[in-house]
């Protein structure tokens, strides 16, 4: 169907009158004039614009018989009732799954996996055998079975198509146990809710000619700069002024609405970061200019930046003495860069009403600063992984795009240091930037 289809909506959340196609889609759900509208993403829309009392405008995808039906749903609160305005009605067909158990029908992979990137599902083409362990691998994250490789521009398609709950379209990859390369592709998996509940995608093998790429150079921050950092900024900002009521009262529940949206921006701000210093630090050239610094200086400010986060948290932040100093050779802002990352995550994890404490140290001709958290620490086997690229100890947990850590090391190594982490399950984190003092 084209066109929009209209529909009411009573206190009681029942559709007391829609157009046909509307009507269609709650009897096909299993509603009835009885019932409460039973198209789970429309009635949730339509309990989040009555509780908030504004037009919530948003895109669904509904489950519609053999096909998968992507809308665009306007709710307007009126009275103890609300207005629906259903457009697109974009049938998206299901995927098929695997041909049988005939492997040789398959040209690569056939892969599912949930919204933490874990596989759920993995079929093998007989032209893809690489030596792994399909079972091995079911419950894994996707990058344990592929290397992600950046595009032109620098950036990670599989990333983006996570943030933005897209489809995934042409990521470059390789097979981690042979180095075969392979172009994932992906459609979005959605839950009886409607949310985004994952991936379901191909990875087809590719000649090596057709993966080449220019190199990648300044041009990539800039454009996102210009793309993406600015508009993201305003978003905050304008979400900032609504969440503190800066032209007058609002619904309170509307307030907290506008305090989601600025954290989500400052999410995606601190991602495009992360993915600007990942472009930076893996060129070839890269290099980081030293020069004398006090560590004891700098762990002071990197707590001083995020004081009100710990506030927040409910965590107290022991940092330096003021009289304390700790000299040593790196670049100033890239030095506070990573304490920033050490502090901020360790109140992350910190228990409320506990405290990070934050230490100076000397050993092998290295100053060292180290960050210390009570939180439910980390297994040892898993020490070395969380500096990896997009790796995360849990996945599932609130938290950062993987990056924070592996550039973390990366800076410290490239001012002739390093970053290390000593913790245990529920005894937790102890992590050390030493840097040379000469």
């Amino acid at each position: 169907m084209s066109g929009v289809a209209r529909g009411t909506v009573n206190a009681a959340g029942r559709l007391v009158a829609a157009d046909p196609a509307l009507a269609t889609l709650h009897a096909r759900a299993g509603g009835n004039a009885d019932t409460p509208l039973a198209v789970v993403p429309l009635a949730s829309i339509a309990r989040l614009a009555r509780r908030l009392g504004v037009v919530v405008s948003r895109p669904v995808t509904v489950a519609d018989e053999e096909a998968d039906v992507e809308l665009w749903v306007r709710a307007q609160p009126i009275g103890d009732e609300v207005r629906l305005a259903v457009s697109g009605w974009r049938a998206q067909q299901p995927w098929p799954g695997p041909r049988g158990d005939d492997p040789v029908e398959l040209e690569g992979w056939r892969w599912e996996c949930d919204a933490a990137l874990r596989l759920t599902h993995l079929a093998v083409g007989a032209a893809a055998r690489s030596g792994s362990e399909v079972s091995d691998l079911l419950g894994q994250p996707v990058t344990a079975l592929f290397t992600l490789e950046a595009d032109g521009a620098g950036g990670l398609p599989l990333i983006d198509a996570l943030a933005q709950r897209v489809a995934l379209r042409r990521q470059r990859a390789r097979v981690r146990t042979g180095g075969n390369p392979v172009v994932l592709e992906a459609r979005v998996r959605r839950d009886a809710a409607g949310s985004f509940a994952g991936f379901v995608g191909t990875a087809r093998p590719v000649e090596e000619a057709l993966l080449a790429t220019p190199p990648l150079s300044e041009a990539f921050t800039q454009g996102l700069d210009r793309a993406l950092r600015r508009p993201l900024a305003r978003i905050v900002a304008n979400a900032d002024s609504i969440h503190g009521q800066a032209d007058g009262p609002i619904a309170p529940d509307y307030a907290d609405y506008a305090a989601d949206i600025a954290g989500a921006g400052r999410h995606l701000l601190s991602l495009i970061d992360d993915l600007a210093d990942l472009q930076a630090i893996e060129r070839a050239d890269f290099d980081v200019p030293v020069e004398p610094i006090d560590l004891a200086d700098l762990a002071r400010r990197a707590a001083g930046l995020l004081s009100v986060r710990a506030d927040n948290a409910g965590v107290t932040v022991l940092r330096p003495p003021l009289g304390a100093t700790a000299e040593a050779r790196g670049d100033f802002r890239r030095v506070l860069q990573i304490l920033v990352n050490l502090v901020g995550n360790a109140i992350r994890y910190a228990p409320q009403g506990s405290a990070v404490a934050i230490e100076l140290g000397e050993t092998e001709g290295r100053r060292t600063v180290t960050v210390i958290d009570g939180g439910k620490g980390i297994d040892a086997e898993d020490a070395e992984r969380v500096f990896e690229k997009f790796e995360r100890v849990d996945p599932a947990e609130p938290g950062g795009s993987g990056l924070g850590l592996y550039i973390a090391r990366r800076l410290a190594r490239a001012m002739g240091g390093d970053l290390t982490l000593v913790s245990a399950p529920g005894r937790g984190a102890r992590f050390t930037l030493a840097l040379p003092t000469r």
